[in-house]
């Protein structure tokens, strides 16, 4: 067995596709409203540190998954989870002493993009009309969609807070759209889609990936002939190799 992994939302799509990946190397453990069984689990809600806090005593690394994925969550569960939720995340790793966090953030930080062209035409699959594009890139400024999206740039800016302040290692992955069917099922995921596979990857790169600073930021998409966020960083830095692509599914 390798370190200590905790786990945020194990249960979940991305979170039971890490653990199959993880679970015969490291010894994994749960953060988690329902019990998954057969791994530790420590039931409870983000936004009830007290509730939260055990969980991280004696873990070195934790991936932070669980969040509310969508504003039909509404803005309650949306505040509870993914803001109050995900600073007390930070706050308790920094506590018990873990090394690293990785937090998924998401591509929808920049998704407001999509309401301009030549990125809108691109996403509704008019691709006679859209030519060249300049690919979106960490070093720009966030344009989230929605309120979810506006979760996850406040994530960031949290986890950067945790790193400058504290020292805690942090590498936040914006993955693009995941689904059970593993496979694009409309023409704005042909631009935005990431295969669990390619997903598991970059968590697993995250995890143990020697960066010059104590926080970064990266792209995380699979190998899209129409993506437009540009996933060079996450290749030189974290040595990310998509190996998948949305156009298999063509």
């Amino acid at each position: 067995m390798s370190d200590n992994i905790l786990i945020t939302g194990m249960s979940g799509l991305i979170g039971s596709a890490v653990r199959r990946e993880l679970e015969d190397s490291h010894k994994l453990s749960a953060l988690n409203r329902s019990e998954v069984s057969g791994v530790s689990t420590t039931r409870a809600s983000l936004d009830n540190y007290a509730e939260i806090l055990p969980a991280f005593r004696d873990q070195e690394t934790v991936i932070h998954l669980a969040a509310k994925i969508s504003d039909s969550a509404g803005w309650q569960a949306l505040l509870d989870i993914n803001v109050i939720g995900t600073r007390n995340v930070f706050e308790a790793a920094r506590e018990c002493g873990v090394k690293r966090v990785v937090f998924t953030s998401s591509g929808a930080t920049v998704s407001g993009w999509e309401k301009v062209e030549p990125y809108k035409a691109l996403v509704e699959g008019r691709y006679d009309e859209v030519g060249d594009i300049p690919l979106i890139d960490e070093s720009m400024a966030t344009r989230p969609g929605n309120i979810y999206a506006s979760t996850k740039v406040w994530g960031e800016s949290i986890a950067r807070h945790y790193a400058n302040a504290y020292g805690l290692q942090v590498v936040c992955l914006r993955i693009g759209f995941a689904n059970r069917e593993d496979r694009p099922t409309n023409s704005r995921q042909f631009s935005v889609w990431n295969s669990q596979r390619d997903v598991v990857s970059a968590i697993q790169l995250a995890m143990t990936v020697d960066l010059p600073e104590k926080y970064d930021v990266f792209f995380i998409l699979s190998n899209n002939l129409r993506g437009y966020r540009n996933l060079a960083h996450a290749r030189s830095l974290l040595g990310f190799v998509p190996q998948d692509s949305a156009e298999f599914f063509r």
